[in-house]
């Protein structure tokens, strides 16, 4: 088990910035499935780590009708309670090419506030190998001040629901 905290906004309104969990390690946690909260570390991007959401694994094929804000995997469009609006950002010419299949031991990640996320959208992260996953989000053990009130919200603190 290792602790991470949440850096930025992406994860709104499921993680807001600086939240703080607990996370079991990729010695534990070594098959990520969809819907799964993890934290992984790009090389290129960032040497912060990025909090983002497993969307697809290997072998899926995922595509986005950005017009109509809808995710797609495996020509099924996804059921996202958990998102804080559709998706509509493509990032113009850093994007990358939809419909794409997940590669072998790889991972397609979104952040659950779609349009302020840097992701597996932007071609400067793209698929995620799973060996730079360090782990899956499972407990909140101090929330950040949540955008809107400045406060924070105590009653969060506990296991994290994946979906």
């Amino acid at each position: 088990i290792r602790m991470s905290r949440v850096e930025g906004g992406s994860m709104n309104p499921t993680l807001v910035n600086n939240d703080r969990m607990l996370l079991l390690s990729n010695v534990w946690y070594s098959e990520p499935k969809r819907g799964d909260i993890v934290v992984a570390r790009v090389p290129g991007f960032s040497a912060e780590p990025i909090v983002k959401r497993v969307i697809a694994v290997e072998g899926d094929t995922v595509d986005i009708d950005f017009e109509r804000g809808i995710v797609y995997v495996n020509g099924l469009a996804l059921d996202e309670p958990y998102i804080k609006e559709l998706t509509y950002n493509d990032f113009g010419g850093e994007g990358i090419t939809l419909p794409l299949v997940v590669e072998e031991n790889h991972v397609f990640l979104m952040g659950d506030n779609r349009n302020d996320s840097y992701d597996s959208r932007y071609r400067g992260i793209g698929q995620v190998d799973e060996r730079c996953i360090l782990g899956k989000a499972i407990f909140l053990t101090m929330p950040g001040k949540d955008p809107a009130t400045g406060k924070r919200d105590f009653s969060r603190v506990g296991l994290m629901d994946q979906e």
